[in-house]
């Protein structure tokens, strides 16, 4: 097959014809074909809470969620997200209209865009921005318009001046990730109250991606920015259950906004997948209401692995980038004498069996992360320890 039908056109429409494959997917495979420890994509090497499981078996069991369950999702989940968010961050949600079950926070974010956006809208993003981000931007017919988050004393840090400027008359949108993935920046409060003071200025929408809410580090907290003055009637928010809970594989997310907003994502949502997940959503009802302990456990044990894997990749002689948030790890391969984070990550796994992301794909311009590698701590501390030794013994003896 060359790609081309006999007409010589393309089978691959022109929105989608710079992506091909996914990173995650090419460094996956290469994990396996090589037996390497995977440092690259973000899923845990082990399961969540066993409560939780197991209401997935009940549900599966009781035949809840067996067949279609209800569009906008399941009664139990929607009420336990609404719960949540006035809980955590004093957020008053509807279960009935406020809040939308998707396959995933991807599906979630493709809803949204694919709903809110006219051909050629602008859609401002923070760089270097989850890879789905730029691909459904220009499903949606969108322009994206990155704003770079750039290295300052040992961080990735949001200039909001660039951030101002980046805004004109053609922006629709905002597209915000904190905790971002992949630098692990957390936006400050000051941070956020000047983007909620910009969007408001310019009558922006706002869709944010806090997927990994629950995991910040140090004094780091997580405010949602639907909470700012002016926010809470523009902003769709978006959270899932894979990063809290350690159950990926399980695509149960949520959209929670205004009547009309929901409406608005969920009128693209019932395109796509329509529903999904129908019994794992009954044991996400079950997780959120967890206890606090549970939460404040998980984020401890996350903060220590980080911890250990930063220790490990300076040790080794990497330049680390301290996350405030998240599970990933960002570094710069420079002080190796390496510029090309792409061919380093392609060879790493011949070289000591570890496999990692290059940054440089989540830029538009690649040339601005050429440097940087990724690598994900969500792992067994045993992992971890053997990830860092094989790192050491290759590239400090």
């Amino acid at each position: 097959m060359t790609g081309m039908t006999t007409s010589g056109r393309p089978f691959l429409n022109r929105r989608l014809a710079e992506f091909g494959t996914t990173i995650f997917a090419e460094m996956s495979a290469l994990a396996l074909r090589t037996g390497s420890i995977n440092l690259g994509q973000g899923f845990p090497d082990t399961d969540g809470p066993d409560e939780v499981r197991e209401a997935a078996v009940r549900a599966l069991r009781d035949g809840r969620g067996n067949q279609y369950p209800p569009g906008p999702g399941v009664p139990e989940l929607r009420t336990a997200i609404a719960e949540h968010q006035h809980r955590r961050y004093g957020l008053a949600v509807d279960p009935d209209t406020e809040v939308l079950v998707t396959a995933g926070a991807t599906e979630a974010i493709a809803a949204a865009l694919l709903a809110l956006l006219e051909p050629g809208d602008e859609v401002v993003a923070l760089e270097p921005y989850y890879d789905s981000y730029a691909a459904c931007i220009a499903m949606a017919g969108g322009r994206r318009v990155p704003v770079t988050l750039r290295p300052h004393d040992g961080a990735f840090r949001l200039d909001l001046d660039e951030l101002r400027a980046a805004v004109t008359d053609r922006t629709r949108l905002l597209l915000i990730n904190t905790p971002h993935n992949p630098t692990g920046t957390v936006l400050t409060r000051d941070e956020l109250a000047a983007i909620a003071a910009l969007a408001v200025e310019r009558d922006l929408l706002v869709v944010t991606d806090e997927v990994y809410e629950h995991l910040v580090f140090d004094t780091s907290e997580h405010v949602p920015l639907a909470t700012f003055p002016g926010m809470r009637e523009r902003t769709v928010t978006i959270s899932s259950a894979g990063k809290t809970f350690s159950f990926t594989g399980w695509k149960v997310g949520w959209v929670t906004s205004t009547p009309e907003l929901v409406t608005a994502v969920r009128s693209a949502k019932q395109f796509l997948t329509y529903v999904s997940a129908g019994p794992f959503q009954y044991a996400i009802a079950e997780a959120l209401r967890l206890p606090e302990s549970y939460f404040e456990g998980f984020r401890a044990d996350l903060e220590a692995k980080r911890d250990l894997l930063a220790a490990g990749l300076r040790t080794a002689g990497f330049e680390v980038f301290r996350p405030q948030g998240t599970y990933f790890i960002t570094t710069d391969i420079t002080p190796f004498g390496e510029k090309d984070a792409y061919a380093f990550c392609r060879a790493l796994p011949e070289r000591c069996g570890v496999v990692a992301i290059p940054n440089s794909v989540f830029y538009d311009d690649p040339d601005a992360g050429r440097s940087q590698v990724r690598f994900a701590f969500c792992k067994r501390e045993n992992v971890l320890t053997e990830a860092a030794s094989r790192l050491r013994k290759a590239f400090n003896g």
